[in-house]
């Protein structure tokens, strides 16, 4: 019996190896959606940063370059959120990812719809809120991740075992993993599968500025930072737009000072446009251990292999 038969991720979203690249801001466009769901895992496009003009010409081209399965992440913080849901589902998605907000607000219409449904979470009582609502599975990401995180600050270690516990749906691990060894460890917590964001970054398809790759391959073992928890945490490479956020949290300024800071368009002056200086770089701690920057069909094949050996090695253990 096999992954792709036995595990209720690849059952539900219908791929050959439970693993999602993650939908990130400014980083997962269709080139990288398409190259994940050729490698037979769940391919992503990150809406959030998307104007519907633009989130229209990613999900067309990524459609026509693949009949694998796409999902669609939409964080529901944004202004566009349910326009950007109406745009997917007329395009034919049918797989979504929601995030930063309540399961209860878009879950019950995405179903009517005939879609399937994964929100992520930060906390074992937001989980079972998911389950309540009727989503499909949950996304336990921990501390250790890029972006914004939860207020809660569990780590995955401690984490996934709470939402294991708290629901019967299946639990995809997040934060902190980016090789096949940590994915198998996820298992061996009660996940049933594994999103990766900060590791699909550094890939040949994935639409970060070279100078950010760069930035990712050089990250120190301290080089990311959770801040801005006045207003929505997320953590950070630290960089010198990162050292001008702390000084203000270092003083005890206030949010509006934060909010004057952050201002507009940070992150896509970092992330795609590379502006080391000024750009937000959102990014999870795991970047200490990515290394170089493979294509996605080649990392995909590589993660593969070491989930198989140390699963093989935790059976020779027993």
């Amino acid at each position: 019996m096999t992954l792709a038969t036995s595990n209720r991720v690849c059952a539900l979203l219908q791929i050959e190896f439970p693993l999602i690249q993650a939908g990130m801001v400014w980083v997962s466009g269709h080139k990288l959606a398409v190259a994940a769901a050729n490698s037979g895992i769940l391919g992503v496009i990150g809406a959030g940063s998307m104007r519907l003009e633009l989130l229209e010409a990613h999900i067309q081209k990524a459609l026509a370059q693949t009949s694998r399965p796409l999902a669609v992440n939409v964080p529901l913080l944004y202004r566009h959120t349910e326009e950007q849901i109406q745009l997917a589902l007329r395009l034919g998605i049918r797989i979504f990812i929601t995030s930063a907000g309540s399961p209860r607000t878009y879950t019950t219409f995405l179903k009517k719809e005939g879609c399937t449904v994964l929100h992520v979470v930060s906390s074992p009582l937001l989980a079972k809120k998911c389950e309540d609502a009727g989503v499909d599975a949950v996304i336990a990401e921990g501390f250790e991740a890029g972006g914004h995180n939860g207020r809660e600050e569990l780590t995955s270690l401690v984490l996934i075992p709470q939402v294991r516990e708290a629901v019967q749906i299946p639990v995809l691990a997040a934060g902190g993993f980016s090789t096949g060894a940590s994915m198998a460890a996820a298992f061996a917590l009660g996940a049933e599968g594994v999103q990766m964001g900060t590791r699909f970054v550094a890939t040949q398809e994935s639409s970060a500025h070279p100078n950010f790759k760069a930035a990712v391959l050089e990250a120190s073992r301290y080089g990311t930072k959770l801040c801005m928890k006045k207003l929505v945490p997320v953590r950070l490479l630290c960089n010198p737009f990162y050292e001008k956020v702390h000084a203000i949290e270092e003083r005890g300024g206030s949010a509006e000072e934060l909010t004057a800071l952050l201002g507009k368009g940070r992150a896509k002056e970092g992330m795609l446009e590379g502006n080391w200086e000024e750009g937000e770089l959102e990014i999870g701690q795991v970047a200490a251990l990515v290394r170089d920057l493979p294509f996605t069909a080649d990392l995909v094949l590589r993660i593969r292999q070491e989930f198989r050996a140390a699963c093989q090695a935790i059976k020779e253990i027993d």
